[in-house]
């Protein structure tokens, strides 16, 4: 995904829901772009979103790892806790097809670590976990489509909150 590649080829949604917001949020910009920082954990089923959204957060100045279903982002989460290097968030697909999702994911997580800061992200915006996310145990939401801009402001905020 080298060279021009814009953002408008994802960004559809301008909707993003967070734990803390608003007034002591301080966006960094770029070019007309929201920037940030921190080690990120990506969970989905779709290549093609891991592949996309990790080039493009690393452009925005995250630092990505990638994981394809839910056991796959506690083994990488557990191994970053133990090693001291831990993420400052993570994003995970709310249901993986024949996997575990970020439904069943999250409950692991906080028993490694109580104060992890997770959102979650889906398209079925009908589903309780998407409307009462704090319940549930995620920090943040973002419903799919979501554009690049959206994420990064999602993630800083929940970085954010958490330190």
């Amino acid at each position: 995904m080298e060279g021009g590649m814009s953002d408008h080829h994802i960004s559809f949604s301008h909707r993003c829901i967070c734990r803390s917001g608003g007034a002591g949020t301080v966006e960094k910009r770029q070019e007309g772009k929201v920037m940030g920082s921190g080690r990120v954990l990506l969970m989905d089923d779709e290549e093609s979103i891991l592949d996309v959204m990790s080039q493009m957060l690393k452009r925005r100045g995250f630092e990505v790892v990638c994981a394809r279903d839910g056991s796959e982002a506690i083994t990488a989460y557990r191994e970053a806790f133990l090693a001291d290097q831990r993420f400052d968030a993570v994003i995970m697909d709310l249901t993986i097809p024949g996997g575990m999702g970020g439904k069943e994911a999250i409950t692991t997580l906080q028993e490694i670590d109580p104060t992890v800061a997770a959102i979650v992200s889906s398209g079925y915006s009908n589903d309780p976990i998407m409307a009462d996310f704090r319940t549930y145990g995620f920090s943040g939401v973002v419903p799919k489509p979501y554009s690049i801009n959206d994420l990064v402001i999602a993630l800083n905020q929940v970085i954010t909150a958490g330190q």
